[in-house]
């Protein structure tokens, strides 16, 4: 029995209104317990999984000078190629044992949002892996469309409530790559305890042991989702917009036993952000006599610069 929640988006999309009340309430109660949901009934195929899978496998196997020439100094990270061990959770100075790849937003109809964000990165060597990346992108945002809709009822907001901020928003998409461990390694994890920064996270490739979320009970515990699932978590945007109503849970990508350090693990999280506009100030509603305000109004373009330079992606 998973320590995880599961739903279906299909209950939400459907015209039955017991079903989507019923998806409501138990997305709800997954994000205030434990902030964290296996979902299914998403707009991902098979055939599109299999092929970006596929795609970015060919990607990491390029030659290391390829892979750097694809790393873009001066922005962050944000697009293109970030190199093993360059990211660092909050608070730590061991870089995380990944690799990995950004894509970001493909902005519709606004000058001013296009010339904010950096441009995508075309890899020359490999014909398919933009065009793969833009679809698995757009049906990832979709997901997360319709997840922070039933959120939004949930909170007593209008359902669409988020649709403004989430269109054209600085949304992300990463295809990690943990290369086989070689050596003991030195107070080092695939990816060390940390909270996401964004307002939600869908993460493909959670269906093998490594994921582990951290309970109320200060309990590491497993998150595995069945191959057709998305595990979606809560980030830290929402959480200061809720007030902490939704827990944005620390979490963490434990290295595996020494019999599989010869392999390598493969997963794809898509951080949903907001418009930097966005303001992040706590809902009236999430905030009274029993919770009071926790958290300093501000905006997600703030919030985020202040987290990258302390994850050592931007300086100061």
């Amino acid at each position: 029995m998973s320590a995880i929640p599961s739903v279906n988006l299909e209950d939400f999309l459907s015209e039955d209104q017991k079903k989507k009340e019923q998806f409501i309430e138990n997305i709800g109660a997954a994000f205030e317990n434990i902030g964290f949901v296996a979902l299914s009934g998403h707009f991902l195929s098979d055939q599109l999984v299999e092929n970006l899978y596929s795609e970015i496998k060919k990607f990491f196997s390029l030659p290391q000078e390829v892979k750097d020439s694809y790393e873009v100094e001066g922005i962050g990270g944000q697009r293109g190629y970030t190199s093993f061990g360059k990211e660092h959770a909050k608070g730590r100075k061991e870089g995380d044992l990944k690799e990995f790849w950004h894509f970001g937003q493909y902005v519709e109809g606004n000058h001013k949002l296009e010339a904010e964000y950096p441009d995508n990165v075309f890899v020359k060597e490999l014909s398919e892996f933009n065009n793969v990346g833009e679809e698995t992108y757009k049906m990832l945002e979709k997901t997360a469309k319709y997840v922070l809709r039933a959120l939004a009822l949930h909170l007593g907001l209008e359902e669409t409530y988020f649709d403004e901020w989430i269109k054209n928003g600085n949304s992300i998409l990463r295809p990690i790559h943990y290369p086989p461990i070689t050596s003991e390694p030195k107070n080092a994890v695939r990816a060390a305890a940390h909270g996401d920064i964004n307002l939600i996270t869908l993460l493909m490739g959670a269906h093998g042991k490594g994921l582990q979320v951290k309970n109320h009970d200060n309990e590491w515990v497993d998150a595995i989702a069945r191959p057709d699932q998305l595990m979606i978590n809560v980030g830290d945007m929402l959480s200061r917009l809720t007030n902490n109503k939704l827990k944005s849970t620390i979490h963490q990508v434990v290295n595996p036993p020494k019999e599989l350090w010869g392999t390598s693990r493969y997963s794809i999280p898509f951080f949903m952000h907001p418009v930097s506009e966005m303001p992040l100030n706590c809902l009236e509603d999430c905030v009274d006599e029993q919770n009071p305000k926790q958290f300093e109004d501000t905006t997600a373009g703030a919030y985020l610069n202040e987290r990258l330079i302390e994850l050592g992606l931007v300086k100061k």
